[in-house]
């Protein structure tokens, strides 16, 4: 597979540094790409660098994954407006393993071939450099006007921000350099991977390659994801849509690229997941004809979720998102996790009921109208049972006056009660 080829079909490539292509048909190559730790998880505005390293695999070539720890200490002023909060090395050991195991799924760390990826952190070679060291090793490789002249230190420094800039931030630039020189003399790395925002601090690690070893490195990026209504890619109303499952369900995850737009689901299906040119154009082809249909969506949706959780999340997600519309809604509620089920109940009224009522056989009634108001009053109740309009767990209620018990509980402690088409509510029993 030819890496450059197979990325600018994709629409993958924002910039390159002349000579990048013919490096990569010259030889099996090594490049790296930079991770900010400051989380124990990635979340999805990651993964368009992990594909990239992923293709990068695939086309025969060694990814190596860097997690800056030292870079993470100081942060990154590309396109960001204030300094970041610092994290201590603890902290930085648990997200590196945390993120190890993440791109585990996607990167092959373990086996013998000569283009196994690697991970590395660069706090391991920056811990032990001392100040004084660093400024004569590095610092005089790079002008300050050279600095000066990065968009990411022009911005900070032109006014747009009321905060300037520390020594600290402008100093960030010439560290990451350093992790590129240090790469190249360390595994020979000549190509260093990264999001369009990273070109400058890219280009000065090329700049310092050369003007201190006199050796050929080369830059690559990639274009920062957008939405076609201009809104903030992987950005929901609670936040980040992250990899790990306990900070974004699969369920979230899921459902988050099902209902990305038509334009946006053209454009992710190519960066998002490994499906061929044909099977898109066909996708694209089939979208078009029929749009209600959405196979765009659903197919990103599979491939994207099988490949960061698993097959089973996704059909446990897929069958999640058919609860309120099921004939078989009853069997799936069962078998749901909590997560999921408050996950697909989001924005549904909630009220807490007594476990204890519920293990004494509250009648349906009282349970609906004195203990949770679901109803106004038994009559109403009385009225809608009769029309077939009341369920409990998708279920029909056939007897008001039933008794309550145990075993109508979900994940041991929810009801859900349907009045009518379409008013859900969720009791949480205590």
């Amino acid at each position: 597979m030819d890496f450059i080829e197979e990325l600018t079909w994709r629409g993958m490539i924002h910039q390159m540094m002349p000579g990048t292509d013919e490096q990569l048909k010259k030889e099996m190559t090594t490049a790296y790409l930079g991770i900010d730790p400051t989380a124990d998880s990635l979340h999805i505005g990651h993964l368009v660098g992990v594909m990239i390293l992923k293709h990068f695999q695939r086309s025969g070539h060694k990814p190596i994954a860097l997690v800056g720890g030292a870079t993470g200490m100081i942060g990154d002023p590309s396109m960001k407006s204030q300094e970041r909060k610092l994290l201590d090395e603890e902290t930085l050991r648990h997200n590196q393993e945390a993120i190890k195991r993440q791109l585990a799924k996607f990167l092959d760390f373990d086996s013998d071939a000569p283009n196994a990826a690697e991970l590395v952190n660069n706090y391991d070679w920056m811990k032990n450099f001392s100040f004084l060291e660093f400024i004569r090793d590095v610092g005089k490789h790079i002008t300050v006007n050279y600095m000066m002249a990065k968009d990411s230190v022009k911005k900070r420094l032109s006014g747009e921000s009321q905060q300037g800039m520390s020594f600290t931030e402008f100093s960030y630039q010439l560290v990451q350099g350093y992790d590129f020189l240090n790469l190249y003399r360390e595994k020979g790395c000549k190509l260093q991977l990264g999001g369009s925002d990273q070109w400058g601090n890219i280009t000065t690690g090329t700049e310092l390659i050369r003007r201190t070893v006199g050796g050929e490195a080369y830059a690559l990026t990639c274009p920062l994801i957008t939405k076609a209504d201009g809104g903030k890619f992987g950005k929901t109303e609670s936040g980040n849509v992250w990899l790990d499952p306990r900070y974004t369900s699969p369920y979230k995850f899921y459902q988050f690229w099902l209902n990305v737009s038509d334009a946006d689901a053209e454009k992710y299906i190519k960066i998002f997941t490994f499906l061929s040119r044909e099977e898109i154009e066909a996708l694209v082809a089939e979208q078009a004809q029929d749009p209600g249909r959405r196979p765009l969506q659903h197919r990103l949706a599979k491939e994207i979720t099988t490949m960061v959780h698993s097959a089973e999340d996704y059909e446990a997600a897929v069958e999640a998102s058919q609860i309120l519309f099921s004939n078989k809604a009853g069997e799936i509620l069962h078998k749901i996790d909590e997560p999921t089920l408050l996950a697909v109940m989001e924005g549904v009224p909630t009220f807490e009921v007594s476990r204890q009522a519920i293990a004494d056989g509250i009648k349906l009634a009282d349970l609906l109208t004195d203990a949770a108001p679901v109803f106004p009053s038994k009559g109403e109740m009385r009225k809608m049972v009769q029309g077939g309009g009341v369920s409990i767990n998708k279920e029909k209620v056939a007897d008001p006056y039933a008794p309550a018990d145990l075993s109508m509980l979900l994940n041991d402690k929810y009801i859900l009660v349907q009045r009518g088409k379409k008013n859900y509510f969720l009791l949480i029993a205590k």
